[in-house]
């Protein structure tokens, strides 16, 4: 390819990038990019910038002038400063959505959470007790193989904890509680938009599995095993889903009770707003599956430690969820976009 025949190709591309970095109001994307949207932040810099280095590496093997080498690596120079200055802003909004977005965001959906809470801890209250008094309830829960799977797993003679003996590595087992938590607090949120319905059978469906466990291992006399299990990691993943289930419900809202605008517009709006809560979930499901995996199921570490431990993270995340934030004008709308 002749010089002239490069730059006729490539010159739009250069003019758009140095647009762009001059901070034009005007913008258009790449002929490289197909998109209708001209807006400066639908502007995809980091792949220009890749195609922009791919160019400037042609120019200098075909041995073109040194006026359009030097111009190219000018215009290189310039995207790098900029894209790795922007994935920087981006890094330091996400510390920002971590320490500030994410609570403050909860804060503000405070109805939808303590209704999710109240339809997950209600249930759990109820079969706990009733499973604790009646040993036959957890039968309409589980199969017979189920519970003595379950008592299996917290017996106080296995070697660890949470899993039958035998079972896959620590780091094999973080990765599986990863999947499982996730997994749940997906379909808890995604099926919100079934006018939250899902999200209400999922909540309560979860308590009482989850209060059916706790009243049979309690029954049979594993708490001094069952207990220091999941107090640690429970701060976090129990938690992680109640936020997802309120942000199923904030689905659920919008479409039920959309106001004087579309139920499409409110989805759309609501659809944001529970994201925040999501994005936050997330995390607190991985910090609760790397706990599970190395704190909990440890056999070495004593009843004491592990209720103590777990009373402290219960602490941090209340404390964390109800204070954190507060004070500031943070607004968490522009933590995360």
């Amino acid at each position: 390819m002749k010089q002239q025949d490069f730059e006729e190709r490539y010159s739009p591309l250069w003019a758009r990038i140095e647009n762009y970095l001059a901070g034009y109001e005007k913008n258009t994307i790449p002929q490289t990019q197909s998109s209708a949207d001209d807006s400066p932040q639908q502007f995809d810099l980091p792949a220009a910038y890749r195609d922009l280095c791919q160019q400037l590496a042609m120019a200098k093997e075909r041995q073109y002038t040194s006026y359009l080498v030097t111009r190219l690596n000018q215009l290189v120079m310039a995207c790098h400063q900029r894209v790795y200055q922007q994935q920087s802003v981006n890094k330091n909004r996400w510390l920002d959505f971590i320490i500030r977005g994410f609570p403050c965001a909860l804060r503000e959906q405070a109805r939808f959470v303590w209704l999710a809470c109240g339809l997950f801890l209600a249930p759990a209250l109820v079969m706990g007790l009733g499973c604790y008094w009646n040993d036959a309830l957890i039968y309409a829960v589980m199969s017979p193989e189920q519970v003595l799977q379950i008592e299996a797993m917290y017996d106080p003679a296995n070697r660890v904890l949470g899993r039958e003996r035998g079972s896959d590595s620590d780091l094999l087992m973080f990765g599986y509680y990863i999947k499982n938590n996730i997994g749940i607090a997906f379909r808890t949120f995604a099926s919100g938009i079934v006018f939250g319905l899902g999200s209400i059978f999922f909540l309560v469906f979860n308590g009482v599995f989850l209060g059916a466990v706790f009243g049979q291992l309690t029954r049979v006399g594993f708490a001094v095993t069952f207990y220091p299990f999941v107090i640690g990691h429970g701060a976090f993943e129990l938690t992680a889903i109640v936020f997802a289930g309120a942000a199923g419900l904030m689905l659920g809202h919008s479409l039920v009770n959309p106001g004087n605008i579309s139920r499409r517009a409110a989805l759309q709006q609501a659809g944001r707003n529970a994201m925040k809560i999501m994005y936050g979930t997330f995390l607190m499901l991985v910090i609760a599956a790397f706990l599970e995996a190395f704190w909990s199921s440890s056999t070495t570490v004593s009843m004491e430690v592990k209720l103590a431990v777990g009373a402290l993270f219960w602490l941090l995340v209340i404390s964390y969820c109800v204070l954190a934030g507060r004070g500031t004008h943070t607004d968490s709308r522009e933590v995360v976009r």
